[in-house]
């Protein structure tokens, strides 16, 4: 019984899926708090664009 505790507590089988599913998520919390960062500067920017496209020339 204590081979077995040592064995479960020694086995690092899903490890490496673990380190990628952190890897994941804080490359998906990087991506989210960039969006909300730039968010307004990019509305403006595609909104002075459209202004641009439709305003007729004169």
């Amino acid at each position: 019984m204590k081979n077995m505790f040592a064995e479960m507590i020694s086995d690092e089988d899903g490890q490496g899926m673990v380190e990628y599913g952190l890897i994941i998520a804080g490359i998906a919390l990087a991506a989210i708090v960039a969006i909300y960062a730039l968010g307004p500067v990019l509305n403006t920017f595609f909104v002075n664009i459209k202004t641009k496209l439709t305003t007729p020339a004169a």
